[in-house]
């Protein structure tokens, strides 16, 4: 059933909404809250801290953090199973994988786990987590690029043993890991556990009463779509209009779009190519096939400084960048995004409107000096949805968030129809209440 516009605002106030929520932050809450986004089949488990440091009233709040968390997920034998290792001086495995297939048999048993209220064994958690938490025996499925693995740690304390290296053999296993650190919580002990980036990894809370701040973080990030086979490539303005110093956002901007994407041998494909007065592949489709490699790739892109010829580097994307010489795969989707900055010197209207005939779905991202008339004669239809525009390099963050929304949903549409319907009846009942000064936002 589809929740009222009164449920989504119960929602945003349980997971600390701000008065600045984006359409971003709608669509992903909406789709939360309608159930409508299936998260990718994930196997979690929750490693958490019940030392004596841990006041039973706070262990009470980590339980209504992990439940809240776990009424994000789709939580199936199929989708994403939950586990969740209690730790002190000694571990406990407090539901295994393979337990519970229901959210609801799964939040009970949760409601039920006891602190243990001993010492600080933080590498002995990570150990046992890895050799049997996420064990074939205790319902940890086959290692596949189609399954993720991600430990959840939330500890208040100093740990009395090593975690870097257990920690390192974990993620060497795929394990993707957070780290939640609490109160007086040694921050450096965080990033040895955490996984890269440690921005997205690693989080802290001044107190146990607040944790639930995290929710909206964790619901987001395992409300992913179960990502089709894509090609997508990035088509970067490189000209000296740019700057050096916005060069270098424009990569970050490219790798936050690479972290939300499920780059595999199978799923997606990156390439990458940078244009001034002339084209230059960076990198084509394929070469790399993990996240890793990819980011590494595009940090390490050297600035052109010359020109801006968009037209002659849309032709060489719908020539050579989509070819199956240069790593396209037939029958997959492709996606290609133009950054610029600026006026083209050439003319681009030819070569645009072949990209669309060609079947790719284009979209156009304008900063600056970038001509609207020009962005939507790149943009697929309808462009409303596919170009975008900053005045300023600084906020392409919130261009980033939209466009790994949109490419989400070109991989696995996650009944969007129903999600834009909901978002807009969402739009339409806050607007009416902040004109009734009825909401107030924390």
């Amino acid at each position: 059933m589809t929740p009222t516009p009164m449920l989504f605002l119960l929602l945003l106030g349980l997971i600390g909404a701000q008065a600045t929520t984006t359409t971003v932050d709608l669509r992903t809450a909406a789709a939360m809250a309608a159930g409508l986004c299936k998260t990718r089949p994930t196997d979690i488990v929750f490693i958490i801290d019940s030392s004596r440091s841990v006041r039973p009233s706070e262990f009470e709040q980590v339980k209504v953090f992990l439940a809240k968390v776990i009424e994000g997920l789709d939580v199936g034998p199929n989708a994403t199973r939950v586990g969740v290792v209690n730790y002190a001086s000694r571990v406990k495995n407090e539901v295994s994988l393979k337990t519970h297939k229901t959210k609801a048999g799964l939040i009970k048993a949760v409601t039920k786990i006891e602190p243990l209220s001993t010492g600080t064994m933080t590498g002995l958690a990570i150990q046992f987590s890895l050799n049997v938490a996420f064990s074939e025996a205790e319902g940890a499925r086959v290692k596949s690029p189609d399954i993720s693995k991600v430990a959840i740690i939330v500890t208040d304390g100093r740990p009395q043993d090593s975690v870097k290296d257990v920690a390192q053999r974990a993620r060497d296993a795929g394990i993707e890991i957070f780290a939640i650190g609490v109160g007086r919580v040694d921050m450096s002990t965080l990033k040895q556990m955490a996984s890269d980036p440690l921005d997205d990894h690693v989080d802290y809370v001044e107190s146990y009463s607040v944790i639930e701040k995290l929710t909206k973080k964790f619901q987001e990030a395992f409300c992913a779509c179960s990502n089709s086979a894509t090609d997508v490539v990035f088509l970067i303005d490189g000209s000296k209009s740019v700057r050096p110093e916005n060069f270098e956002l424009v990569k970050k901007f490219i790798n936050q779009i690479v972290d939300k994407l499920d780059v595999s041998d199978a799923k997606a494909h990156v390439g990458l190519v940078q244009y001034s007065s002339s084209v230059r592949q960076e990198f084509p489709l394929g070469r790399y096939n993990n996240k890793k490699d990819l980011k590494d790739a595009v940090k390490k892109m050297a600035y052109m400084e010359r020109g801006t010829m968009t037209g002659q580097a849309l032709r060489y994307l719908t020539d050579n960048s989509f070819s199956p010489g240069q790593g396209a795969r037939p029958g997959v989707a492709k996606v290609g995004i133009v950054f610029t900055d600026g006026r083209s010197q050439d003319y681009i209207g030819d070569a645009a409107k072949k990209a669309k005939e060609h079947g790719y779905k284009m979209y156009a991202v304008g900063v600056g000096n970038a001509v609207e008339d020009e962005l939507k004669e790149i943009a697929s239809e309808p462009t409303g949805e596919h170009y975008f525009y900053t005045a300023d390099f600084k906020t392409m963050t919130q261009i980033a968030k939209k466009l790994q929304i949109n490419i989400c949903q070109e991989e696995d549409p996650c009944e969007c129809d129903s999600l834009v319907k909901f978002q807009k009846k969402v739009e339409d009942a806050l607007q009416a209440l902040t004109k009734k000064y009825i909401l107030y936002f924390m």
